[in-house]
């Protein structure tokens, strides 16, 4: 059935969100992606870092931030003061340095907190689309091009497959919350 495709298409774009959201909940290794999220204010205008910078992880504790213009600069460690994500730049007027601090217990748990958030988030996103597929199987039976039993049938359909991401989420969530506990 194509509203069971498209719902499952939409669950697996809710699944990517979900693990690309992860990866900017800052662990205690330097990685590239927890800045993904940074914009900065570059001629008026909010553009992604990663679009007037190149972005490098030297060593498992610092992140290089190369501006494409120099001018830039300010701008940039401005905006990862902003972002607020427990990690303080140095500019030394070519690139911009940033040392990821060991994670204390109290960030620890604040870090685990916002993954059960994003969490949460994915799965309000996945029963979202099975709302609306349901609500498409429902208009497809007023229309009489399915019957009350093939609703039925496809809603538990739909209901497993909704399961099954859920749990796909879940297992998101606990490999992130193990990353943070053994930092």
């Amino acid at each position: 059935m194509i509203v069971e495709e498209q719902a499952k298409e939409k669950m697996e774009k809710a699944i990517e969100t979900v693990q690309s959201n992860f990866n900017t909940v800052r662990t205690g290794r330097a990685n590239p992606s927890m800045l993904d999220r940074i914009e900065v204010e570059y001629y008026g205008t909010p553009v992604n870092l990663k679009t007037i910078a190149q972005i490098n992880t030297p060593d498992a504790t610092s992140l290089l931030i190369q501006p494409y213009d120099k001018s830039c600069l300010k701008l940039i460690e401005k905006a990862i003061v902003a972002a607020n994500i427990g990690v303080t730049p140095s500019n030394d007027g070519e690139v911009i340095r940033v040392t990821v601090p060991p994670l204390t217990s109290d960030r620890r748990k604040e870090m685990t907190k916002t993954v059960a958030k994003l969490s949460e988030e994915g799965k309000v996103a996945i029963r979202n689309i099975r709302r609306d597929a349901i609500k498409a199987y429902d208009k497809l039976e007023k229309e009489k091009k399915l019957s009350e039993d093939n609703v039925k049938d496809l809603s538990a359909d739909l209901q497993k497959i909704t399961d099954e991401y859920m749990k796909k989420v879940e297992a998101i969530q606990k490999q992130k919350e193990q990353e943070l506990s053994k930092v």
